[in-house]
């Protein structure tokens, strides 16, 4: 009598199907929940220099670029004058939490 059964190959393939199945059902997740943390934490810097560029009245807020990484900013675009340059870095340095400023603007 012949016995039908799943082979060890089949088994493995199965078995590895099924977790790859599991892990999409439960959204394995990528980001540790300190990663969330210090995405939050960039988001709100990177919101609270978009303010404090916006409240020097010397600047065209709108056409200078926020982008934060761990605390970093980097700000780009194109300015007026050099004065500008540096009144955006100030204004960036103002704000809790920034721990350097990348300043890549430049002249218009």
């Amino acid at each position: 009598m012949k016995r039908f059964g799943i082979g060890k190959a089949a088994a493995s393939a199965t078995a590895l199907l099924a977790t790859l199945t599991l892990c999409g059902i439960a959204g394995c997740a990528t980001d540790s929940p300190a990663a969330t943390v210090r995405q939050t934490d960039d988001a709100a810097i990177t919101a609270g220099v978009k303010a404090a560029l916006l409240g020097d009245a010397s600047l065209k807020a709108n056409e200078i670029d926020v982008d934060t990484d761990q605390g970093v900013v980097r700000l780009g675009g194109f300015v007026s004058s050099a004065d500008d340059v540096a009144a955006a870095a100030a204004a960036a340095r103002t704000v809790r939490g920034v721990r350097s400023v990348r300043n890549e603007l430049r002249l218009k």
